[in-house]
């Protein structure tokens, strides 16, 4: 392996960069398809067939990154970390629950009460932020019913999951991004400790009391380790679906015809969301580190290395998907019947065994919430004048989603 890989590349923390990155992604997939991003540390890699790669190859790429990345914000080690069978353990005492029948027929009642319960609090107004009003609170209200924490703690909840997020997007190694994170994350420990022992002592129905319940191969879990997962779901929970649902508005409002397709087809919402993950998708790097030296499209990533999967350049790449910048919910090559399982031709939930377990959580609560937000407020259109904002290099999505529609009598 002699090829050595470009030292020059698009700023990923250049301000452009942030306000629109996919005339950027293109530059990097054409001229630098892998490049070392020397602020970050980064290795940036672009094109679909590499990410494809390096998600799906376990023995040259591991998620040993998240020993730094993620553990500290946690608490502790995630499912996202673990390989072999104390991955499939963990998996398997987490994943029936987000899934199948008790997805359809408990999760999907809190996810129906929750959407339209939020609803009842603007229909009579005829405008609404629906960012700050309804995706921001829907998903995390979504999962904190599920863990069984008590939703009068939203706003604290609300304040740790953005300064999680803030110290997984410090790229830049601020020290202040930092401490704020860590503090959240003992808060969060010290909040969450006593209500596991009490889970302990008396389980419900609640995800908490399945988690300190349940078992596979021998493998239990630890206190520290459903603490230390709980506050990944209240982190991935209460943000990807958040940054999803706001953007397929966005994308669906700016093409008249789709959206009026999707008013009169819902089974089309499942496509919508589908195309925005490949489109316009809430995570736009994941990370990984090479455990060997890897010859990618580019050159050689070295043994070591963190390896930023760019998920935003990779499924907008000519080389997969035709005409990759045009949003299209009836798109030809996006398998939308797989786009929610581990054989999905986009990347946005990663693929492989780490393939995301909140993927059908994802897809029930987008359909629940889309088809109350079209029923309930009429002739939904953006309002005089907005224009989608969107914002985020790690995770992204609009700042704001103002709209007016018909009030409620």
């Amino acid at each position: 392996m002699t090829a050595v890989a470009a030292t020059t590349g698009p700023d990923i923390l250049a301000p452009e960069f942030n306000a629109d990155p996919y005339p950027f992604y293109a530059e990097m997939r054409e001229r630098y398809p892998l490049y070392h991003h020397e602020v970050s540390g980064f290795w940036m890699v672009s094109r679909y067939r590499d990410v494809e790669r390096i998600f799906k190859d376990g023995e040259s790429f591991s998620s040993r990154n998240y020993e730094w990345q993620n553990e500290p914000i946690h608490g502790g080690r995630t499912m996202l970390q673990l390989d072999g069978r104390e991955h499939s353990a963990h998996r398997n005492i987490v994943g029936p629950q987000f899934r199948g029948a008790y997805l359809e027929e408990r999760v999907r009642e809190i996810i129906e009460h929750t959407a339209h319960k939020l609803i009842d609090r603007f229909q009579a107004d005829g405008h609404v932020d629906l960012r700050e009003q309804f995706t921001k609170k829907f998903p995390l209200d979504v999962i904190m019913y599920m863990i069984g924490l008590p939703l009068e703690d939203h706003e604290t909840f609300r304040r740790w999951v953005d300064l999680g997020i803030e110290f997984q997007s410090n790229f830049a190694g601020d020290p202040e991004v930092e401490r704020r994170g860590l503090e959240a994350q003992a808060q969060f420990a010290d909040y969450l400790t006593p209500i596991i022992a009490d889970r302990r002592e008396n389980p419900g129905e609640d995800l908490l009391s399945k988690m300190l319940e349940g078992s596979s191969d021998g493998i239990t879990m630890e206190d520290w380790e459903v603490r230390a997962f709980t506050s990944l779901l209240v982190s991935a929970g209460g943000e990807t679906t958040d940054n999803a649902l706001a953007s397929m508005v966005c994308r669906l409002l700016e093409d008249p015809e789709q959206m009026e397709a999707v008013r009169n087809d819902r089974s089309l919402i499942t496509a919508a969301l589908a195309e925005t993950l490949r489109h316009s998708g809430p995570v736009q790097m994941i990370m990984r580190q090479a455990e060997r030296d890897t010859a990618l499209s580019g050159g050689v990533v070295p043994a070591g290395g963190t390896v930023a999967c760019v998920l935003g350049a990779a499924n907008r790449d000519p080389d997969q998907f035709a005409d990759p910048d045009t949003f299209d919910i009836h798109r030809p090559d996006l398998n939308v019947a797989k786009a929610f399982n581990a054989a999905a031709n986009h990347v946005e939930f990663a693929l492989g065994r780490h393939f995301c377990v909140g993927a059908h959580l994802t897809r029930v609560e987008v359909d629940v919430a889309m088809d109350a937000l079209l029923n309930r407020l009429p002739a939904m259109d953006f309002a005089p004048g907005f224009e989608a904002d969107e914002t985020g290099i790690f995770t992204r999505g609009p700042r704001h989603v103002d709209l007016v529609f018909q009030p409620a009598a």
